[in-house]
């Protein structure tokens, strides 16, 4: 498989007024093909989210190097970062705060389309549709976000990363504030979607137990270093540092 995302040293300091710095990301490296699920978990504070942002370009890294798909986007700003974000898409842990409370889901899943050069007639169609995908009715492009559920919401929200079509998708504990049922629809909701368009998942996770059946590779970061990876079956049944075996046992015992 051809790689979608390369980060190579990625880093983050983040400065205080105190002088006393705080490195969240140290010399973190991966890569991720294209169709591929990866999860990066470790508790909070881990450095997990941090990575997340840097790779969506929300945050500045201090060092390193971001490919996707073989283009630098490290320092892309501008019509670069546009044209990145026709390839890569993030869904955020709480959905009704991604969209603007003023505009209906509609409104927010059509916006983008509008942006690239679809009419508001062609948006509404497309924009129905992806709704329709991700298991909603047509009648949702008219409701606001508070006056859904969270999982309803999410569901928008993953429409809405969808529309522009793009090889790959950042979920940040994007089911994390979901109960457990809604949870395993929206994983099998990812999954068949996955399925059909080829979309690389960089799935970012606290729970290890969430991950186990819905991705191919795991990273385990701690302190703001990645200490462990390889496949479900490897990190679970025999994890190599100690920390990945408390992990484990927070959430599995």
């Amino acid at each position: 498989m051809d790689e979608i995302l390369q980060v190579r040293h990625l880093k983050k300091i983040f400065s205080r007024r105190d002088g006393d710095d705080i490195t969240a990301v140290d010399d973190v490296s991966f890569s991720l093909q294209k169709g591929e699920k990866l999860a990066i978990i470790g508790e909070s504070g881990s450095g997990k989210t941090t990575v997340a942002r840097l790779v969506a370009r929300l945050l500045e890294p201090t060092a390193g190097e971001i490919l996707l798909d073989g283009e630098d986007i490290t320092s892309a700003r501008g019509t670069a970062l546009k044209k990145a974000y026709t390839r890569m898409q993030m869904v955020f842990q709480n959905p009704v705060d991604s969209f603007d409370p003023r505009c209906t889901l509609g409104d927010g899943i059509s916006e983008s389309l509008r942006n690239h050069g679809k009419s508001r007639e062609q948006a509404a169609e497309m924009t129905k549709n992806l709704l329709a995908l991700c298991g909603l009715g047509a009648e949702f492009a008219q409701r606001y976000p508070h006056e859904v559920s969270g999982g309803q919401c999410q569901r928008a929200a993953i429409a809405r990363a969808l529309a522009i079509e793009p090889e790959l998708v950042i979920l940040d504990e994007a089911t994390s504030a979901l109960d457990v049922t809604v949870q395993a629809d929206i994983l099998a909701l990812l999954n068949r979607l996955q399925e059909d368009r080829g979309i690389a998942y960089l799935f970012i996770c606290h729970d290890i137990a969430l991950v186990q059946d819905f991705c191919d590779r795991i990273i385990v970061m701690h302190e703001g270093r990645i200490v462990e990876t390889g496949t479900p079956d490897e990190v679970i049944d025999s994890p190599r540092e100690e920390y990945t075996r408390n992990l484990i046992d927070s959430v599995l015992c």
